[in-house]
């Protein structure tokens, strides 16, 4: 299938997964130590206690609920990925987050934690040097926090100790599944693979998923196969959406939205209304009362607003956005009109609301 003259071809291995290749996510409970004072609270955090005491009767050492008042330890979560066909000794990175009222993970050594997947199985163990992403500084009377500093991570931190079983050798056919499901990039992938292989290797089962079937080549290594398919350039196809940030003011929009011919208003109205009270005092000496007259002002102000302006029928992006530009529209009011045009059914995409 030829690609349309100014379209961007997209490697299908960017555009979708292959069954069974992923990943695998980890998660271990840990202990931090060798904080300079901002660990969890020992009474505030008991779960911190109980296990800096395990650890230590582990390591020989005879502790009492009286003799633990560090500050210099954390209890955190340790999260990491286990890789596709990650082999046994291969290291990984991970993630480390405070659940006590640590005030920092700066300086800190992650002691060593296993790493559990979902069947409660030991896949990694980590341990080492925290790099935290934040600086807090605390006096008396205040404290400055920039960035995060209980989270970070240990880059290579964890060693992976278990396998996940899994014989791509043997596999005779594999699933590609989309991650934007679409029937017509579905079908432009069936199509590479079968033009790339002069056979039909290729079916496409639904809008996020093409089955690819082995047999047909014969004696073959599936992952030299595999490596073929994902470097097959096609052209993606993809809903006109139109996502909308109202919180900052962004708006993102792909070139396929189109606008169908409709008219737009806009303009401001602006009421202020203002106390000013006066005080009214007797004179010195004199038999009276001090009181407060209310004084109200009211101000009403209508800004100009951009008339009635015509978009024409099938506008694209460019000319919905270069029109609008011009007649100054702020971004704000441009997420009210483009809610309002798609209100009106003359906004042909979908308007995503963040």
């Amino acid at each position: 299938m030829p690609i349309a003259v100014g379209a961007t071809p997209v490697r299908i291995k960017d555009l979708a997964d292959f069954d069974g290749v992923r990943g695998n996510d980890l998660v271990g409970y840990g202990l931090v130590v060798g904080l300079d004072g901002t660990g969890d609270g020992m009474r505030n955090a008991p779960f911190t206690e109980e296990m800096l005491a395990g650890l230590l009767e582990r390591l020989g050492v005879n502790v009492t609920d009286d003799a633990l008042r560090s500050k210099n330890v954390a209890a955190v979560v340790v999260t990491a990925t286990l890789p596709p066909f990650a082999r046994s000794g291969s290291r990984i990175d991970v993630g480390v987050s405070t659940i006590g009222d640590a005030k920092s993970l700066l300086g800190g050594t992650l002691v060593m934690t296993p790493l559990k997947a979902a069947d409660g199985n030991i896949y990694a163990v980590a341990q080492g040097s925290i790099i935290a992403g934040g600086v807090s500084i605390a006096g008396e009377a205040s404290r400055v926090v920039e960035g995060v500093p209980t989270g970070g991570s240990i880059p290579v931190g964890a060693r992976v100790e278990r396998e996940v079983e899994f014989d791509f050798a043997e596999v005779r056919n594999i699933r590609i599944a989309l991650r934007n499901a679409d029937f017509t990039t579905a079908t432009r992938i069936e199509d590479a693979i079968n033009r790339e292989f002069a056979r039909r290797l290729a079916v496409t089962q639904d809008s996020g998923t093409v089955l690819v079937e082995f047999a047909l080549l014969g004696d073959v290594n599936p992952a030299r196969v595999v490596g073929r398919i994902e470097n097959l350039l096609i052209e993606p196809e993809d809903r006109a959406k139109v996502v909308v940030d109202h919180k900052a003011g962004t708006i993102v929009m792909g070139d396929r939205v189109r606008i169908s011919k409709v008219a737009v208003s806009q303009g401001n109205l602006t009421l202020k209304v203002s106390e000013a009270p006066l005080v009214s005092q007797p004179n010195p000496f004199a038999d009276g009362e001090t009181f407060s007259v209310p004084r109200t002002s009211v101000e009403v102000r209508e800004e100009a607003g951009i008339g009635f302006a015509q978009v024409d029928d099938s506008a694209s992006l460019s000319d919905l956005v270069g029109g609008l530009n011009a007649l100054g529209v702020r971004p704000r009011d441009m997420i009210d009109i483009l809610k309002s045009i798609h209100a009106a059914g003359a906004l042909h995409a979908d308007l995503i609301v963040q």
